[in-house]
């Protein structure tokens, strides 16, 4: 993916992912989410993360602190690739069992061009303080038992918090 597609300003959130916490229902253990979201994992063309039972993945990316989400890429074969795609900011613990009871504050369908690393722009003011990303893909492009997911790849800016241990005293002279 060429760099000029990310918006300036906008960074790869990989380096703010809670990876202690990350989860991901329903994937085969041979091809798991670490493949699609993890830095140089994401760029193999030979690792891919895999839905196991059918073709429905629920991922839960937490961040290490808040950040504004702006766009995301996510990348996946032709036929087996993901199309719809819901997303919802700060919603923990969601199973397949409840995932339908919540509006997603975004829903995204993917088309071939995304599938081949176009970036999706979100609804940017349903992702302004975010600590947690839950994604659920839904179904795949051509109606199959499995999907496969390249990258996963989400952009945009960490919310500047202010450390008050970081804070001199200012002394008057």
């Amino acid at each position: 993916m060429a760099s000029s597609a990310i918006p300036r300003g906008q960074v790869d959130l990989v380096d703010f992912v809670d990876w202690s916490s990350v989860e991901c229902l329903n994937q085969t253990t041979s091809h798991s989410l670490a493949n699609a979201l993890k830095q140089g994992y994401r760029d193999d063309d030979g690792l891919h993360l895999e839905s196991d039972a059918d073709e429905q993945l629920l991922i839960y990316v937490p961040f290490t602190q808040m950040v504004k989400l702006h766009s995301a890429v996510i990348t996946g074969p032709e036929d087996e690739g993901p199309r719809t795609v819901k997303l919802f900011a700060n919603k923990e613990h969601m199973g397949f069992s409840n995932v339908n009871e919540y509006p997603p504050s975004d829903s995204l369908s993917l088309s071939p061009d995304n599938l081949k690393g176009k970036p999706v722009t979100l609804k940017y003011v349903k992702f302004q303080n975010v600590r947690s990303l839950t994604i659920f893909i839904e179904d795949n492009q051509g109606g199959d038992d499995v999907t496969k997911v390249q990258k996963i790849a989400l952009f945009g800016t960490t919310v500047d918090t202010t450390n008050m241990k970081d804070l001199k005293k200012i002394e008057e002279h």
